[in-house]
């Protein structure tokens, strides 16, 4: 349903860095990071609209917290999982300066 795909256009349209994924479950993970207003308006397009074809049933948010700089320089979709993911030690969380 391209939800990672419309995340990523989403987050690049409101300037936001980070990551997100697929996971084994058939679920969505990710990092976001920015400032308050936008993670906040992206936590309410996550919960609420997502993909055009996309259903969300449920939406948790967790690990927030301010962060004093950015871990990343961009938003991305993870493709390959666990490699990706130990190669650059990426954890889920939701953060914002």
């Amino acid at each position: 349903v391209f939800f990672r795909k419309f995340t990523s256009e989403t987050a690049h349209k409101y300037g936001l860095k980070g990551w997100v994924k697929n996971t084994e479950r058939g679920t969505v993970v990710g990092t976001v990071q920015g400032p308050d207003d936008k993670v906040k308006t992206m936590k309410e397009w996550l919960a609420k609209v997502g993909s055009k074809k996309s259903q969300i049933t449920k939406c948790d948010f967790h690990n927030e917290s301010p962060i004093s700089s950015y871990s990343f320089t961009a938003f991305e979709i993870i493709r390959d999982d666990e490699k990706k993911l130990k190669k650059k030690k990426l954890k889920p969380r939701l953060s914002h300066p």
